[in-house]
Order: C-alpha cells, then structure tokens, then sequence
C-alpha cells in the first residue's frame, strides 16, 4: 500500500513540475516577444540639401518614433549634386532642393510625382567670419587684408549661386573674383570659416544654428538675388511613394515647422 501511495506521489510531482516549467517557459516567450522592437518594414531614402542636416536629423528622430515602422536614410548634398544622382537613376523616394532650379530640371523630365510637389522652407543669406574678425560688412570683403572668401560652387551649390548674384548685384563679385575659394556645399563653406582656412564666406543663417567661432556680419540684401526657397517632392520611380508622401506631410506639419523655425529657417507651409 506504502508503495502504491508512494509512485502516486511521485507521478504527481512530475505532473506539476512539467506544468509549472510549461507555464514559465510561455511566460518567458511572450516576455521576449514583447521585448522584440518593430522590425522597419518601409526604407525611405531622403536626397536633401546639406543645409538641412541638424533639422533633418531631428525631425528623422521624431518620426520614426512614432512611425517605428519606416526606416529614414538620407543621403546629404548639394542640391545640383542630389539632382544628377536621381537622374542617373539612384535610389530616392523624396528630394528636398535648396533651389528651384534643381526641382525643375527633375520636373522637366517627369522625374518626380508633380502633385507632391511644394514650397517647404525659406532662408537668409548671410555673411559670416571668424568671431575675432573686424570686418563689420559685405563691402569690407574688398579689403586688402580679406585674401580668401568662401562660397558655394554657384553650378552645384544653390547656396553659392545667391552668394553670386548677391555679390554681383552689389557690384563686388568681380572686385573679389580672385579671392573666391569655391566649396562642394554650403556646409563646407562653414566648416572653412570656422577653422579659420578663409577669413569669411557666405551661407544661409540656418546654417550657424549652433556653429562655433564663427559670427554674422551681415545679411545679404533681400533685393540682391532671388528668393531662396526649398521645394520638396516625391521622386515618380519611388516604390514606396505613399511611405514618402506621409513623410513629406509630417515635414509640412506645424510640428516640424517648430522645429525648422529653431534652426533659423523659414517656413512656407501653413
């Protein structure tokens, strides 16, 4: 009798054991299952003018938190660079230009989706220099001691041709020709400024949103060259173009806007 009460015992024990492992090793898997992040099922790759990296970077970190499940590349430029790639075929869903011109040369051979197309932003040319220098406007670029003035390649860089036109209708660029030292983008024309390889350059004002041993001297006259203004558009080969519309609302939104206006920006969109 002991040794029936005995193997009963024993079998019940076994019962519960393999319930309770059971029961903790479901526990374990939906834990881990809940742990496991949204794998991103939608790759959206962004062509944007290299005055837009610190906005762009932000405004990226805000979506994909809501939006876990799209994953945002970009791929940062001059605007006249960004439209050669995405004519020669390379892989864009969205284009943000730093000039219209670029857009329109996309547009011309129906390279972007025309109904996305809008005014995103606006900017001030401004002319900078290191934060010891005496120069107090753009006229004093004519001084003998001024032997190297930094712009954007004005083919390329949209940022460079406003810097033309700004200089020439002021009558200067030709007076200052000999100093120029052309740059990829307008970021680089920061960066020679800064490290003090040219004693100025022209930029937007966004682009001395937190910048260092660098100051504004002045802004280039409104009237002095064209309006600057940046366009964005779904690019018409996107395979993701819905993905890529809802991104470029997110950007039109009050709240990017809050955040271009923080980098000195102007936006267009109400």
């Amino acid at each position: 009798m002991k040794k029936r009460i005995g193997v009963f015992v024993l079998v019940l024990t076994l019962l519960f054991t393999t319930v309770l492992a059971g029961g903790c090793g479901q526990k374990k898997a939906e834990t881990t299952k809940e742990a496991t992040p949204t794998t991103p099922t939608v790759k959206l790759t962004v062509a944007a003018a290299a005055s837009l990296t610190d906005a762009a970077n932000e405004l990226k970190t805000i979506y994909t938190a809501k939006h876990p499940e799209v994953k945002i590349t970009y791929n940062f430029g001059s605007s006249g660079t960004l439209q050669k790639q995405i004519e020669e075929g390379a892989p864009a869903d969205l284009f943000i230009s730093a000039g219209k011109s670029q857009m329109d040369a996309l547009a011309a051979k129906d390279l972007i989706a025309a109904d996305s197309r809008k005014d995103l932003l606006g900017n001030e040319l401004v002319l900078i220099a290191g934060k010891d220098s005496t120069l107090t406007d753009l006229n004093g670029l004519t001084d003998p001691a001024i032997t190297k003035i930094s712009i954007g390649q004005p083919e390329d860089v949209p940022a460079g041709k406003y810097a033309k036109e700004s200089l020439t209708s002021l009558n200067l660029y030709n007076q200052i020709e000999s100093k120029i030292v052309f740059a990829k983008d307008v970021r680089q024309v920061l960066t020679y400024v800064e490290s003090g390889n040219v004693q100025a350059g022209l930029v937007y004002k966004s682009d001395t949103y937190g910048a260092e041993n660098i100051k504004i001297v002045a802004t280039a006259p409104e009237d002095s060259h064209k309006p600057i203004v940046y366009p964005m558009a779904v690019i018409k080969a996107s395979k993701n173009q819905d993905a890529a519309q809802t991104f470029a609302d997110f950007l039109a939104s009050s709240e990017a806007a809050a955040v271009f206006s923080k980098y000195e920006f102007t936006t267009l969109q109400k």
